[in-house]
């Protein structure tokens, strides 16, 4: 007999989903969830395997970010070792990281919504801890600007999956704390690259910068492999089915995710994050957003070290140290933004009857998209010799807290909107963040010799100001009509 289940669908418009529950009780060889509390669901995990699922995940999010930057102090010795034409080719050594993790997702996240999270995530590891080592070995500017992007073909793949193994493991108010893990993790990885660059480059060599990466995603995947448990429940139903199949010798079973071909399936989910990307006002304003905020982020990531060398006469190891004020102003938004967002979201629920929607991630939004371009005032006007060095630190830690508090919440409005989906939706927002991100510090040079930094950041920070004020505004008045008109979104 098939296991039967009453269940609440996580995306209502989804038919196929809806049409299964129809059948449940009626169709006796129709297999899904053995009733709201089943173990096996995802959701109705033990908190601990939770955590020891998502965590093995976060970790290789924060080497692969960790990785994208930590050259960014070594590009002088890199551009003298290997002889580079120009300084533009240099920074593209290290941007181009970013280029490959653009697009890459957009075929990950649709194959982990087909054949699961776990096989789809450890390949991509592989591939990008082999392509990591081989940026070390790199003879000439262009084998390295070749691996460092297959190395980001590779290291994009946790970023898109991720947020689908958190929408598969939490529900909607357990979310706050997985999310600031997911997302602290990359950022973090931004900022602790850099130190570690800045102290191997002067103490043994550029090279060390990719190796010693590689050896710590090599002990991280192999100590993890008992922790990659697959968590994406249509895969997870479908391998009920098998054994139950060969359990009680009948091929009559069958689960409602069985209706499509393979090649059907793969086509669909293919093509979803693009049809995400044209057709969604929500990842359409989100993209642009995130794409701002990574870009504006990897544009100080790479230009930071001539603040500390040029303007205030510090070496690359002890100069690479004030990245710390990025990582102190990351994790108290994480920690106190997660909080808030948290509270704000249980007090909107309560008044809501106890329903909840997406918007209700969007007033501490309106917050960060504050501090953000406060932050970018502060680190622009402050970067001078004539002003104690601490303050621009203070500008930075504002600029980094108030990235994070946006990123937590535009991921928890993505995840809650776009549950089953949620890493096609990430997969189209992380495409655009990617790309901008890779443009963006190429920009750097000329933006910050004709304006200085004060000037430089101030255009920064208006362009934030006129994306990120916005947004949320219209969102939270036009989201729930939007939601409803998608064939993909929840819509209430």
């Amino acid at each position: 007999m098939a296991e039967k289940v009453t269940v609440s669908s996580s995306t209502p418009n989804d038919t196929l989903q809806a049409a299964a529950i129809n059948r449940a009780f009626n169709d006796p060889n129709l297999v899904t969830w053995d009733g709201p509390d089943d173990p096996d669901d995802p959701k109705n995990w033990p908190q601990i395997k939770k955590w020891t699922t998502i965590l093995p995940m976060s970790l290789f999010n924060f080497l692969s970010s960790m990785s994208s930057a930590t050259m960014a102090p070594a590009l002088d010795a890199i551009q003298t070792d290997l002889q580079f034409p120009s300084n533009m080719m240099a920074v593209l050594s290290l941007s181009v990281f970013l280029l490959g993790t653009a697009f890459i997702p957009m075929l990950t996240a649709p194959l982990s919504e087909v054949f699961g999270r776990s096989i789809v995530l450890q390949s991509a590891n592989l591939f990008y801890i082999v392509f990591n080592t081989l940026c070390g070995a790199a003879k000439t500017p262009n084998q390295l600007i070749v691996f460092r992007f297959f190395a980001g073909l590779g290291g994009a793949g946790p970023f898109a999956i991720g947020s689908g193994i958190n929408a598969d493991l939490f529900r909607p108010h357990e979310r706050g704390r997985a999310i600031a893990v997911y997302t602290l993790a990359p950022l973090i990885g931004v900022v602790v690259g850099p130190i570690a660059g800045g102290f191997l480059v002067q103490f043994t060599s550029w090279r060390w910068c990719f190796y010693v990466v590689s050896i710590i995603g090599g002990v991280i995947q192999i100590l993890g492999l008992p922790f990659f448990r697959e968590t994406y429940a249509p895969v997870l139903l479908q391998r009920r089915c098998k054994r139950l199949r060969k359990s009680i010798q009948t091929s009559n079973l069958y689960t409602v995710h069985d209706n499509a071909s393979l090649l059907q399936l793969l086509r669909t989910s293919i093509v979803r994050p693009f049809k995400l990307l044209a057709t969604q006002p929500v990842i359409q304003v989100w993209s642009l957003y995130c794409a701002y905020l990574y870009g504006t982020l990897y544009l100080l990531i790479a230009t930071f070290p001539n603040v500390w060398t040029d303007i205030y006469g510090e070496s690359v190891s002890i100069g690479s140290l004030n990245y710390i004020s990025f990582f102190v102003g990351m994790g108290l938004a994480s920690q106190g933004g997660t909080r808030l967002a948290d509270w704000y979201y249980r007090r909107l629920c309560a008044q809501n009857d106890g329903r909840s929607m997406p918007e209700f991630r969007l007033p501490v939004l309106v917050i960060g998209a504050c501090i953000v371009p406060v932050g970018l005032f502060w680190y622009g006007w402050s970067a001078r010799s004539s002003i104690h060095w601490i303050m621009p630190n203070i500008g930075a830690a504002i600029y980094g807290a108030g990235t994070v508090l946006e990123i937590l919440c535009v991921m928890g409005y993505i995840i809650d909107t776009y549950q089953k989906y949620a890493a096609s939706a990430m997969a189209a927002i992380i495409c655009l963040r990617s790309i901008l991100s890779f443009v963006l510090p190429l920009a750097a040079p000329s933006l910050y010799g004709n304006l200085g930094f004060g000037l430089g950041n101030t255009l920064l920070a208006l362009i934030a100001i006129c994306i990120g004020i916005p947004a949320p505004i219209l969102l939270r008045y036009y989201g729930p009509a939007l939601r409803k008109r998608s064939p993909y979104a929840r819509d209430g």
